[in-house]
């Protein structure tokens, strides 16, 4: 027959490792938590990033027909300076 205090031993020594495994499921899900803002804290900050370079890249797309659209009227200028019928 066993002894009543081995019994309380084994349950002791069971709440012990059930508490350190408790304890380090904490500390991962606290880790786990840290990792997880940091890479939502990553993705505004990257949201951000390519929200203004799209805004960049439509201005200076913007600024490419403008220019186009000047050298288009300075061509049909010089055209008109040229053709023989303008020197008349």
């Amino acid at each position: 027959m066993s002894h009543p205090d081995d019994s309380f031993r084994k349950l002791e020594e069971k709440v012990l490792r059930v508490g350190e495994i408790l304890k380090r499921s904490q500390e991962e899900k606290r880790a786990l938590q840290l990792e997880l803002e940091k890479w939502r804290s990553g993705s505004k900050e990257e949201s951000k990033r390519l929200s203004a370079l799209e805004k960049e890249l439509e201005a200076l797309r913007r600024e490419r027909d403008d220019i186009r659209l000047r050298i288009e009227k300075i061509i049909q200028q010089i055209d008109v300076l040229t053709t023989p019928e303008a020197g008349g």
